[in-house]
């Protein structure tokens, strides 16, 4: 069993009716038909929602977000409308809140992979494939791919593990034409990234968007929820990266280093829910999350 550790009480807004609670995001709709989506604090690791929360770490997601959002413009229309906080909303929100366009989501995980590592090097050791894409022989965890690689998954539900897939079972899914507009869209995407990231001395190894088509009859894609943050995708220093081991990373690391460790006294194989993180642990992950926003930005986090 997993899932959330202490499942959170939504905040009831005035003109607000709250339709979901995610691992991260709190969603509402507005008398409008417009979403809002809050990035909350919460933190998962090892498919559980933990207790403790990483302070600033929904505004670190959202504001980076939008700054990616503006760089990919001229590729992918986005679903954001407005900063602005709704009427009635707690001062909390700002900053972590954003009103969205209504899409109609395509259900898979579009996952762009520059870099061989995670589950795609757990299936490359036995098959020499990802999601059924045949790579050369003598890649090691971190290798640069020869091009970057369409390596989509199904979008699974909290607590569960999101399943890669083959591009003939998307296309299976969602038609042929989608599927084809979803990978051209996840690489062009990615490719700005990487681009954007290396010149500010990061790699970006790999990372996943979300499309939906808005309105009923719109078939253009727009790129939805959150986009390049290091809950997303998985950013290396440049100047330490080493092929043949594990990288350092701008993520939850730290998280999940300390879960596995004696001192946590958790086994995650054991249906037990994982303990609260001591203050190091968050002081140490809330620093690598803005470190990775002023990085890949240029500007200074306040």
């Amino acid at each position: 069993m997993s899932g959330f550790v202490e499942k959170p009480e939504p905040i009831q807004v005035p003109g607000l009716v709250h339709l979901h609670t995610g691992k991260v995001r709190e969603l509402y709709r507005n008398e409008a038909g417009d979403l809002v989506m809050v990035a909350s604090d919460r933190i998962s690791a090892y498919d559980w929602v933990l207790p403790t929360e990483i302070p600033d770490k929904g505004r670190v997601l959202t504001q980076l977000s939008l700054w990616w959002f503006d760089q990919l413009a001229d590729l992918v229309p986005n679903h954001v409308l407005s900063t602005e906080l709704p009427p009635g909303a707690p001062a909390d929100w700002e900053g972590r809140a954003l009103v969205c366009k209504s899409l109609r989501m395509v259900p898979v995980e579009c996952v762009a992979r520059g870099y061989l590592t995670g589950s795609g090097l757990a299936e490359y050791n036995e098959t020499r494939t990802v999601c059924g894409l045949a790579l050369p022989e003598g890649l090691v965890d971190g290798s640069e791919l020869p091009a970057p690689i369409f390596t989509p998954a199904t979008k699974a539900e909290v607590g569960e593990h999101d399943e890669n897939v083959s591009y003939e079972e998307v296309a299976r899914q969602v038609g042929a034409d989608t599927a084809a507009a979803l990978r051209q869209a996840t690489l062009a995407v990615y490719s700005r990234a990487r681009d954007i990231a290396r010149d500010r001395g990061v790699i970006l190894a790999d990372t996943k968007f979300e499309f939906g088509f808005a309105g009923e009859s719109g078939d253009d894609l727009v790129l939805g929820d959150e986009v390049l943050t290091p809950d997303s995708s998985r950013f290396w220093p440049a100047d330490q990266w080493q092929p043949g081991r594990a990288q350092p990373s701008y993520d939850k690391q730290f998280v999940r280093d300390w879960l596995t460790s004696a001192e946590s006294g958790w086994d995650r194989k054991s249906e037990q829910p994982p303990p609260p993180l001591p203050q190091r642990v968050l002081d140490a992950t809330r620093a690598k999350y803005v470190e990775a926003y002023e990085r890949l930005t240029g500007l200074t986090w306040s």
